[in-house]
């Protein structure tokens, strides 16, 4: 009899293969005694080799497929396997406390999760945590790193960015996990892969076993696990229909987002990894709405580079030429940062606290502004005041650039995110000074509900489909017609299916979505009428709840637009 586990979609397609289940989702380690240190001490330096060569053999494979991000996320952990410190601690620990290797490598990493005072131990406990269960791995001898001879499904309690950076896609034909989110790094790499999978499962590993068959079905976070014939062959097809949607999908790469009706948008796309810029044509973008420069600042014992900057920035803007390139000024909130505070020490308020970065950051975009459309895009932002003093710093920086000879774009658009219930409620002062708006769902779900944004199936307030967002996103969209200036949306609400006519009927001018989401959504849109949607916008801004507006929006897209394909499988 089969199983099914539903999870996160954190990728799509759809595969069929056996369960490759790796080691290490057996747990932390016991705490075991030892009579022979010397022993436990030997094969500790052998396990700090072994991975050291491994994470340098990484390195090497994931040069092909990944850009620089990873590229320092391995750095830093060879950096630190190769730290004599380290390893003298473990080694210590050992001798000291008469423990195996095992036990004093598991010992060390509880007590260094436990440290979260600053945003630099908790760079180094990201880092050290993937270090350790590598040591852990080949001290106990648990798969560490997929062993593969054939095409199979990886089944793991969690996996790291330097696992996925180890898999080789001709193998790895699925990744399924326990825990996790869609927007987490690992899972934006194996998105990056292409590869079908399932995250959040809570019992996958536990559920699963080596050579079973398993189905995965990352359109809509699906596990099955020893299928029956007709699932498989229900399956197959489906994969079949998947397949040929995404030819279907190609075929728009290179058409205008015009409406039935007439109606123009623009589908941008959300930039996380540096490599996704080769792939912006291919996946039919119309600019950059979102590029996230976070990535740059990660690790704060190297801090990044004014000129380091620059070439980062001129890559995304040489990527599309033609197109606007709005690049975010850095928001290292909690979900980067966990020991941050996560409204106190984040976006523009933390910048503004550390304006040498903020300067440095401002200059290098300026810098790189000549090389096609910037548009400078301020993070968390909540009053006149941080805005104002924001443009003051960047027109100073800018007054400096040209001072010194240094060339900067004429035409140069400033904006800012809406992320909180203040921006709101002050949207129409807000884009007296703003060249545009982009709001950031995710935080301005979260914020209007006090709640957090988490898989828990008892967080219910977190919906996007919610009357009280459909409002706050229609006055945000006034607020900035009325000025004349455009607004788009980014994060997840721009892609959910049963949100977007609702965008599209309120007047958003652009929706700034992942690579993979772009196309669907073309799709979609040229396939509506916004008259026709007006009626629909006024019913559900007048209902009650989320579960009302998702029927109401379900039913008229299976009556006006049955190719959506909302429908979930049987």
């Amino acid at each position: 009899m089969s199983k099914l586990l539903s999870g996160i979609a954190a990728s799509g397609g759809i595969v069929i293969a056996p369960v490759h289940l790796l080691g290490d989702a057996k747990g932390p380690v016991e705490q075991q005694i030892t009579t022979d240190v010397n022993h436990e001490v030997e094969r500790l330096h052998d396990s700090f080799r072994i991975t050291a060569d491994e994470l340098t053999q990484i390195s090497r494979q994931a040069s092909a497929n990944y850009g620089n991000e990873v590229q320092e996320t391995l750095q830093a952990q060879l950096a630190l396997i190769n730290d004599w410190q380290f390893q003298a601690t473990l080694s210590r620990r050992v001798v000291s406390e008469k423990i195996t290797a095992a036990s004093a490598v598991q010992a060390y990493l509880d007590e260094q999760a436990g440290l979260t005072n600053s945003r630099a131990q908790q760079a180094r406990l990201t880092s050290l945590q993937d270090v350790g269960h590598r040591l852990l791995g080949h001290l106990l001898d648990r798969t560490t790193m997929p062993r593969l001879d054939h095409r199979a499904v990886i089944v793991a309690h969690q996996v790291s960015p330097s696992l996925v950076a180890s898999f080789d896609p001709r193998l790895v034909a699925g990744v399924v996990t326990d825990q996790g989110g869609a927007t987490a790094h690992s899972a934006l790499l194996v998105a990056e892969l292409g590869l079908p999978a399932v995250v959040g499962t809570h019992s996958a590993t536990t559920q699963a076993a080596e050579d079973m068959v398993a189905i995965v079905d990352g359109e809509h976070g699906k596990l099955i696990l020893q299928p029956t014939p007709q699932e498989i062959d229900h399956y197959q097809r489906l994969a079949a229909q998947y397949q040929r949607k995404q030819q279907e999908l190609g075929a728009l790469a290179t058409a205008t987002t015009v409406t039935a009706d007439g109606s123009r948008y623009q589908i941008a796309a959300n930039v996380t990894l540096p490599a996704e810029l080769k792939q912006l044509a291919q996946a039919g973008a119309e600019g950059i709405g979102l590029y996230r420069s976070e990535y740059l600042f990660l690790d704060p014992a190297r801090p990044v580079t004014e000129e380091e900057q620059v070439a980062a920035y001129k890559a995304a803007l040489l990527a599309m030429p033609k197109h606007r390139v709005v690049i975010r000024v850095q928001d290292l909130g909690a979900d980067k940062q966990p020991g941050a505070n996560l409204v106190t020490d984040r976006g523009i308020r933390r910048l503004l606290a550390e304006p040498v970065i903020l300067r440095t950051q401002l200059r290098a975009l300026l810098r790189a502004s000549v090389y096609g459309q910037l548009a400078i895009m301020f993070p968390f932002v909540a009053t006149i005041d941080e805005f104002q003093r924001a443009l003051a710093i960047l027109d100073q920086e800018k007054r400096k650039l040209v001072a010194a000879g240094h060339p900067v774009a004429e035409q140069l658009e400033v904006g800012m995110m809406i992320e909180t219930p203040a921006a709101v409620l002050m949207a129409d002062q807000f884009a007296k000074y703003a060249d545009f708006f982009s709001i950031g769902s995710n935080d301005l779900v979260q914020y209007l509900f006090a709640t957090e944004r988490t898989t828990s199936p008892l967080n219910h307030h977190y919906s996007v489909l919610n009357p009280a967002v459909l409002r706050a996103i229609r006055q945000v969209i006034q607020a900035a017609h009325a000025e004349g200036k455009w607004i788009s949306l980014c994060g997840e609400m721009a892609t959910v299916k049963l949100a977007q006519p609702l965008l599209l009927a309120m007047g958003l001018d652009e929706f700034s979505v992942p690579l993979a989401a772009i196309l669907p959504l073309r799709q979609l849109i040229r396939s509506l009428s916004v008259r026709q949607l007006q009626p629909l916008v006024k019913k559900a801004l007048a209902l009650e709840n989320d579960d009302e507006v998702a029927e109401l929006v379900e039913a008229w897209l299976a009556k006006q637009a049955p190719q959506a394909g909302l429908k979930q499988p049987d």
